[in-house]
């Protein structure tokens, strides 16, 4: 499985990711091991999307990633 997933820190800062190994991933976050969101305060993990096709998970977080993907995500999904 291909997973889109949202990180949101306590300042509410949003951070938008992929991962094929979602656990693992998100246990890279909360520890600090992740160079993005290093500096995240308190990161939650709040939402995910699992995908069977790797490009479709990819386009979907470049377009979270996007003006208007962000303002969806705000608006739908946390």
């Amino acid at each position: 499985m291909h997973y889109v997933y949202i990180l949101q820190d306590a300042v509410d800062k949003l951070y938008f990711g992929y991962s094929n190994e979602l656990k693992q991933r998100i246990g890279n976050h909360a520890r600090g091991e992740v160079s993005t969101t290093k500096t995240y305060r308190e990161p939650r993990f709040i939402w995910y999307c699992a995908f069977t096709n790797k490009k479709k998970a990819l386009n979907f977080e470049k377009y979270l990633k996007a003006g208007s993907g962000h303002a969806f995500a705000r608006k739908h999904l946390i």
